[in-house]
């Protein structure tokens, strides 16, 4: 039973709460009985479970962990363990700086049986709000480089593309998001076939997140 904030393992689960310290040791943190059965189901196996009243004082645990309200188990794994492996369709995602929405698109991902790349500027998958956003779905969606995208690349474009219901769709397919402040840059565009969702309300454009989404049932509905 861990009794000591000192303790080594609990150094370890802080010191992950840093990007710096997950790439330089290439493990990661999960908070919750969620996120951690998550991984289990999946067949991967922590390097290290922390459970209040188990292995470790309750408050101890509580003292080491992000949430609000804290989780009574706390899981590290090692990023290598994770799927690998191209799929016919995938999310490339570029400057997406927000955590929950890169989760978010991992869980779509997931739904749709896609896989994920993430391009320059993109929030680590691996904090934790990306990991709650993401809902488990991390541990089932290969992320893949940019070098291995597949098939025909379609950049999403908030104006100017061509109706994305027009679009001839076939896998294997890459849909390309940006920033939704700054988009898509124009040397990637240009290599793409340009889409736009078209949207008959008022508003001026789609979250990110939500315009993935679109895009995946779009591919799907046509099977």
């Amino acid at each position: 039973m861990i009794t000591s904030k000192d303790n080594a393992r609990l150094k370890r689960v802080r010191a992950l709460q840093r990007k710096k310290e997950r790439d330089a040791t290439g493990l990661f943190v999960c908070e919750g009985e969620d996120l951690c059965n998550a991984a289990l189901a999946a067949g991967i196996e922590p390097v290290d479970l922390l459970v209040a009243g188990e292995n470790v004082e309750p408050a101890l645990l509580a003292g080491v962990s992000t949430l609000p309200h804290p989780s009574r188990v706390i899981g590290v794994f090692r990023r290598s363990d994770l799927l690998h492996g191209a799929r016919d369709t995938c999310l490339a995602l570029w400057q997406l700086a927000d955590p929950g929405n890169v989760g978010t698109l991992v869980r779509t991902a997931d739904a749709f049986g896609a896989a994920v790349a993430l391009g320059e500027g993109c929030a680590d998958p691996l904090s934790q709000k990306a990991l709650r956003a993401s809902a488990g779905s991390i541990f089932r969606v290969p992320l893949v480089t940019w070098d291995e995208l597949p098939g025909t690349r379609v950049a999403l474009v908030a104006h100017g593309g061509r109706p994305l219901a027009e679009l001839a769709l076939v896998r294997p397919l890459t849909f390309l998001l940006g920033s939704e402040r700054d988009g898509l840059p124009d040397e990637i565009v240009a290599q793409s076939h340009e889409a736009t969702i078209v949207l008959p309300g008022a508003a001026e454009s789609l979250n990110v997140a939500a315009a993935g989404a679109i895009a995946l049932y779009e591919l799907t509905r046509r099977g």
